[in-house]
């Protein structure tokens, strides 16, 4: 797992394609009459705008980290791990780039209510307009991405207010030094 996080971390593009490909069996699943070949067509142009925010997050996050991707996939790592780096310029890009994480997660409660409901209106408007399979397979769409979302945003944000009160408690003890 360690070298998929690495290279999806050092390869951009390859969470790109990543992205469109599930957003494209998404459509799929959705709306199954349309034609296979206009599918890739229709996600493309409606996710120009999400990948121009991550490629917007991570300019910033790169920047944060030292400038290249090599530094931001080093501190990612050292993240999920828990390790906090002992070098001072190493100690300030974790500080720099776990603030604006943290700013980032700020609305993260209301991002998840929102989406659960935004989901189960999704739920209920495909249980009134399509078939029986397909109200199970988007409920079960919805029930494990919300629940993956959930999980997995909670323990990214444990993470960064652990790191957070490490280097804060660190910087600290530095000034009273």
């Amino acid at each position: 797992m360690e070298r998929v996080n690495s290279f999806l971390g050092k390869h951009l593009w390859v969470q790109v394609v990543l992205s469109l490909l599930v957003a494209c069996a998404v459509a799929l699943l959705l709306s199954p009459e349309r034609s296979i070949a206009s599918v890739p067509l229709y996600v493309l142009f409606s996710s120009v705008g999400g990948v121009g925010v991550m490629l917007a997050v991570r300019r910033r996050e790169k920047r944060a980290a030292g400038g290249s991707v090599d530094s931001l996939v080093s501190l990612d790592r050292k993240l999920r791990r828990g390790e906090v780096p002992t070098a001072p310029q190493e100690r300030q890009a974790m500080r720099d780039l776990v603030e604006q994480r943290l700013h980032r997660t700020r609305h993260k409660v209301a991002a998840q209510v929102f989406l659960a409901v935004l989901f189960c209106a999704v739920v209920v408007l495909t249980a009134l307009t399509a078939s029986l399979p397909q109200t199970l397979g988007m409920g079960l769409f919805a029930g494990v991405f919300v629940g993956w979302l959930v999980l997995y945003g909670n323990r990214q944000h444990r993470r960064l207010r652990a790191m957070h009160t490490e280097l804060t408690a660190e910087a600290a003890q530095d000034r009273r030094r």
